[in-house]
């Protein structure tokens, strides 16, 4: 990919222009693009697979390489996603971090891994 892709918009276009190139738009239904970013999180998963935590967090490089490229395809789905649902991703980030917020208040969530609805 020669396109600059220093912001999300940027990406957004770029793997726009990748697709149209390779005439992939009509693969690439909402339906579709969930499939494939599903799929692409499980191979995500599956690098962690019967590591202890302290292995998840001491990844050697070559392995931390592959994990880097496995997330890479994890966000370059959602952002393709997003642009067929025409969602903007950073002001729905920015929205459920706010929901967040109020489902786990710091003086009630903080150092507890139960859910908003056990605090």
């Amino acid at each position: 990919m020669t396109h600059s892709t220093d912001s999300l918009q940027q990406l957004t276009q770029a793997l726009a222009h990748f697709a149209a190139e390779r005439h992939w738009q009509p693969f690439h239904s909402p339906k579709n693009l969930a499939s494939a970013l599903s799929v692409e999180a499980a191979e995500l998963l599956e690098h962690f697979q019967w590591l202890t935590e302290d292995q998840s967090r001491a990844l050697p490089a070559d392995k931390k390489e592959a994990v880097a490229f496995e997330m890479a395809d994890v966000l370059l789905y959602l952002v393709q996603l997003s642009s067929a649902l025409e969602v903007d991703l950073l002001e729905a980030a920015r929205r459920k971090m706010v929901l967040n917020a109020k489902k786990y208040p710091v003086d009630r969530a903080r150092g507890s891994n139960v859910k908003y609805d056990e605090l």
